[in-house]
């Protein structure tokens, strides 16, 4: 049984004292196949040098929503030239955030519009970070078609999103959050067929039941693919293979 961290942050800080410790630990928990995803240009690069590390990681590149600081034309085209790495496999994460960030909306959307063309231009999908702005979200998709789709990340409980999501011919990942005591994720998970769902962790937050407070690591994804097995009522066999082929089919990832 192997299992595929859709979407971690082994470019963050909190890891510079352990990283290859842990990422070589985790490779021996069955956990073989990792993103490590992108959100500025220095992260971007930085997810990019650990992927050549390490064969079994692989990276994106993108400017999110909540690192609005670094659009420019100079950056968005660093972006687009890292996107050309044999090692990224997706433009992300991308999106809105209208939790974090209520005044800077047109901004959001021309930075998401101008880096979804640079995933068509290179034939890549996209990682889909969006919170508190889901009807702009789904307008931009339905008006400017990813070529090749994409991941709603650490996707909200919203079935309205989802249902659209799915119709467009999205994945749908979902994190440690369908664990917590709080979360009624079950007619969100429910939702999503099982040749569509991606695990995450979104590491170094978000961590799991029973590991909420701590880092998040890619150790603790089999805690999601779980909870879904549980909601599903099937096996975790099943979800840990359904899940790791959908991730290896959406990032172009041979098996």
């Amino acid at each position: 049984m192997e299992f595929f961290d859709s979407h971690s942050h082994y470019n963050d800080e909190s890891f510079d004292s352990d990283r290859e410790v842990l990422i070589n630990k985790t490779l021996k928990e069955n956990i073989t196949r990792m993103m490590c995803i992108g959100y500025d240009v220095e992260k971007s690069a930085k997810a990019i040098k650990i992927a050549e590390k390490y064969n079994y990681i692989y990276a994106s590149c993108g400017i999110s929503p909540n690192d609005i600081e670094d659009f420019s034309v100079e950056n968005l085209e660093k972006i687009e030239e890292m996107a050309k790495n044999r090692k990224v496999v997706a433009i992300g994460e991308i999106g809105l955030d209208y939790h974090w960030n209520k005044e800077n909306k047109e901004a959001q959307k021309e930075l998401f519009i101008k880096q979804i063309d640079i995933a068509n231009k290179l034939n890549k999908p996209i990682i889909i970070h969006t919170r508190d702005a889901v009807m702009d979200t789904i307008e931009i998709l339905k008006t400017h078609s990813v070529q090749n789709t994409g991941i709603f990340h650490c996707c909200p409980l919203n079935q309205e999103l989802i249902k659209e999501g799915l119709k467009l011919g999205y994945y749908i990942s979902f994190s440690g959050v369908i664990t917590f005591k709080n979360a009624k994720p079950n007619e969100a998970v429910n939702q999503v067929p099982l040749d569509r769902i991606l695990i995450e962790t979104d590491s170094p937050y978000m961590s799991p039941e029973p590991h909420r407070g701590e880092r998040n690591t890619s150790l603790y994804v089999k805690y999601v693919a779980q909870k879904i097995a549980e909601i599903k009522g099937i096996s975790l066999e099943e979800v840990a293979k359904a899940t790791y082929n959908n991730a290896s089919k959406i990032f172009n990832i041979d098996n």
